[in-house]
């Protein structure tokens, strides 16, 4: 094949992301015609509602997985931790690109960190493991939800004069060229990222074996094993509902270590688990089990439960 159509979704990190696989792409075939499809998803439509009433399996996906079956678009690539555990069948994951800095970083008004902010001060994320994990660290800290792409999220802290500051992914902060503008860098042990956070994934339709062949030119292998290990671990964990969640696995040799937290969503109880081993699914099986044999489980229970009424 000698032309070859990425689709993505039409933020600006987006498409920075499917610009940066077409220039790895083009490397490794310089003569190949490559050109990217903007796309639009039900994520990015949807911005009133909380992303955690919103966010069903593939929400920011599903459209562009449409364009793969269809034959609009070859390939497609996403933030990984945007693709559900199980992807739909007739779907596969390529390319695990090399990994960007996973942790989560603060963007606070007048240069404050996370750390030194006033009591009472009210943060911005959509998401609710970063809002458990302030609740745990400083629960005089009011976390409201705030939607939309980076761009919209910091156009909102700016206009918003009750907002202090906003958690976003290192990742894409650094890729937009924002590193200006963090103010802290949260460790690990305040905040545990998502599972593949800061990796960029391929996606094509499982009967392209051409395009299969491609893709694996941007593949990091160490990427990969990590990214496969913590997304083991969510999905031996997630069952549906909403819990905070994360993970991150690191490789050293041939030997995965993976850190896990769950989370309450009050902050208030927490399972840390670490596991090594050598085959990623395998590592991130085993830390699922340890965390749920520790106490994960009730915290699982219980969120369901308030789910529920």
């Amino acid at each position: 094949m000698n032309a070859l159509t990425i689709g993505t979704r039409k933020s600006e990190l987006a498409r920075w992301q499917a610009e940066w696989v077409k220039e790895r792409l083009h490397e490794s075939f310089p003569h190949k015609d490559i050109e990217l499809a903007l796309m639009d998803t039900e994520g990015d439509r949807d911005l009133e509602r909380p992303l955690p009433l919103v966010d069903g399996k593939g929400v920011f996906t599903a459209e562009i997985e449409c364009g793969l079956q269809d034959g609009s678009i070859d390939i497609a690539v996403h933030s990984l931790k945007d693709l559900p555990t199980v992807l739909p069948e007739g779907f596969e994951i390529g390319a695990y690109c090399t990994r960007q800095d996973p942790r989560d970083v603060f963007l606070g008004k007048g240069g404050l960190s996370l750390s030194k902010l006033p009591r009472g001060s009210r943060i911005g994320t959509s998401s609710l493991r970063r809002a458990a994990q302030v609740h745990r660290y400083r629960p005089d800290i009011e976390c409201v939800n705030i939607r939309g792409n980076l761009a919209t999220r910091w156009r909102k802290l700016n206009e918003q004069d009750d907002l202090a500051g906003i958690i976003l992914a290192a990742a894409g902060v650094i890729r937009l060229g924002w590193e200006e503008r963090i103010t802290e860098y949260l460790p690990y042990d305040i905040m545990m990222p998502a599972a593949g956070q800061g990796v960029i994934a391929v996606e094509y339709a499982s009967h392209r074996d051409d395009v299969a062949s491609i893709v694996r030119a941007v593949n990091d292998d160490d990427s990969e094993r990590a990214a496969r290990a913590e997304r083991m671990f969510l999905k031996e964990l997630e069952g549906g509902c909403q819990v905070p969640i994360g993970a991150l696995a690191t490789c050293e040799g041939g030997e995965i270590t993976l850190t896990g937290m769950v989370c309450s969503l009050d902050g208030l109880t927490m399972v840390r688990v670490k596991q090594t081993g050598t085959v990623p699914e395998h590592v991130g099986y085993d830390a699922a089990q340890v965390a749920l044999e520790r106490g994960a489980e009730s915290i699982l229970q219980a969120e369901v439960s308030d789910a529920v009424r």
